[in-house]
């Protein structure tokens, strides 16, 4: 397939626009974010009316040919530009070849289902490769909705999206500040509220046995603490019950996103991996 000329400099408007939604602030602003890699730039070109352009390489635009006419027909303009151009545009330190502009698919806690039977909360998470993790862990488990709170990274930062390998794009993806709101929210919706805590007395695999005081197979929402310092007393006293995954070797403890795959897994089978 024949590709077009580059047309594009790291000085045009629409490089240097596309360059800055790599900022919070800017994305808070515009309402769009950078969706990098063929995957995320497949599953944002299948929603409609999400993309608004993708800029790629050459090589890319002949190597990604059903990308490029996915975009053409759903009538996303689609820029070839130079090695340089992309790499200006895209965050990763070495880029894939295509970058799509879309706007934003985080929403408020009105994007809960009404009856959900798995969600996991990621509250005061810091960092944004493991918020991408969770956001793919939560997808391959089959969970309804992830939720961050407090002071959790944007969903939408550039690594944060890599790191969900497209599966920000599958499920709802809720921020909202105020954990209040956000457990009134998922009681409302019949979830029991599970948080989970290293030097909590019930440990998963309790919680996995008939005699459990918990039921894995009820509707729940996991929730998931800060990296460096798990969640505060308030927070996991604030949960129904307090769950811990046990570590069998000598581990100081898990990655946060490994955690919450456990978690979501034993819930999945509990309730009969739907």
């Amino acid at each position: 397939m024949a590709s077009p000329e580059p047309t594009l400099t790291t000085r045009t408007g629409r490089v240097r626009r596309a360059r800055r939604l790599a900022t919070r602030r800017f994305r808070a602003e515009t309402g769009q974010f950078l969706a990098e890699g063929p995957q995320a730039v497949r599953e944002a070109l299948a929603l409609t009316g999400v993309t608004h352009e993708v800029f790629a390489t050459a090589a890319a635009t002949e190597r990604h040919a059903a990308l490029h006419d996915a975009a053409l027909d759903g009538e996303v303009p689609w820029s070839v530009v130079d090695d340089d151009v992309l790499a200006e545009i895209a965050d990763a330190t070495t880029p894939q070849g295509v970058v799509a502009v879309c706007d934003t698919v985080v929403q408020g806690l009105d994007a809960l289902p009404a009856t959900p039977r798995l969600v996991v909360v990621c509250h005061d998470m810091r960092d944004p490769g493991n918020a991408g993790a969770v956001l793919r862990c939560a997808d391959a488990a089959g969970a309804d909705a992830v939720v961050l709170s407090a002071d959790s990274v944007d969903p939408t930062n550039p690594k944060a999206v890599r790191a969900s390998a497209g599966s920000l794009f599958h499920l709802p993806v809720v921020v909202e500040r105020d954990h209040d709101l956000v457990l009134a929210a998922l009681r409302e919706r019949g979830l029991q509220v599970l948080a989970t805590d290293g030097e909590a007395d019930l440990d998963l695999f309790e919680a996995e046995r008939a005699t459990s005081p918990v039921d894995l197979a009820a509707p729940t929402a996991w929730v998931m603490g800060n990296e460096a310092q798990g969640l505060s007393a308030q927070v996991r006293d604030a949960a129904d019950l307090a769950v811990a995954v046990p570590i069998l070797g000598q581990a100081e403890s898990l990655n946060l996103a490994t955690a919450a795959a456990v978690c979501l897994y034993a819930s999945a089978r509990a309730q009969g991996a739907r």
